[in-house]
């Protein structure tokens, strides 16, 4: 399976998110959008656009088909490989996923601004012992670990360009429709989000014929057992 990551993001994962995919059996790409990481920026992409990245991952894999999932701002990029890529996905997951929602985007300075001021308000949490995520296990400050100070940097520090890009992306139409997924998707939301409302997972299993939901305990992050369900469904057999 192919999983595309949230908004922001990168393939950097935490320790139990690797355990659950190397438990799981399902062999896992997992890669970088424009602008995040080492992936080289596209300004002016579209949510749409990712279904090339998307075939030519699968094609260097030579991977006739995939699932494939996508959580958070990844939910939509997600969906538009199940709209225009039905021969190839076999199984699409969303977790914590958005729905379409046409915003007025402030200008591009104002709005790295803000993006800029909420990534170091974060790291500033972080610096000054609070755990890497909301919600985290307890256990040692997240910037003491030096993976996961890594992880905060890649996400919130080295570059704006891929969270911006997104941001812009998602507030655009996204380049297909969703009623015309005919691929089995799965809609998994937490009880407690505090990052997307669950009005989002419900347009999303309305306006998608070939979806069901899945509610889970939790927030807007998955814990092991919720991916290890995620994998176990997009590995299952199709009836």
């Amino acid at each position: 399976m192919i999983w595309l990551n949230g908004t922001p993001s990168s393939r950097l994962r935490r320790p139990d998110q690797i355990a659950a995919i190397e438990q799981s059996g399902v062999r896992v790409l997992m890669p970088d959008r424009p602008g995040y990481g080492g992936s080289t920026r596209q300004p002016g992409r579209t949510v749409s656009d990712v279904v090339r990245d998307v075939e030519a991952l699968a094609d260097s894999q030579r991977w006739e088909t995939f699932a494939i999932v996508g959580g958070s701002g990844g939910g939509p990029h997600a969906l538009a490989c199940a709209a225009l890529l039905p021969h190839r996905v076999t199984r699409c997951g969303v977790l914590s996923g958005i729905r379409p929602q046409a915003e007025t985007l402030p200008p591009e300075e104002e709005l790295r601004k803000q993006l800029t001021k909420l990534g170091a308000d974060i790291l500033a949490q972080v610096e000054a012992g609070g755990p890497e995520y909301p919600g985290a296990p307890p256990g040692p400050p997240a910037w003491d670990d030096p993976a996961a100070r890594a992880r905060l940097v890649t996400t919130f520090a080295d570059s704006l360009d891929g969270w911006y890009d997104d941001k812009v992306a998602l507030a655009q139409p996204w380049g297909f429709s969703p009623r015309s997924i005919r691929v089995p998707v799965s809609i998994w939301y937490g009880t407690h989000d505090e990052h997307v409302p669950e009005s989002d997972a419900q347009w999303l299993l309305e306006n998608i014929p070939a979806a069901q939901g899945y509610q889970y305990s939790g927030g807007h992050l998955p814990t092991v057992a919720t991916s290890m369900d995620i994998y176990k469904w997009v590995s299952s057999p199709i009836s």
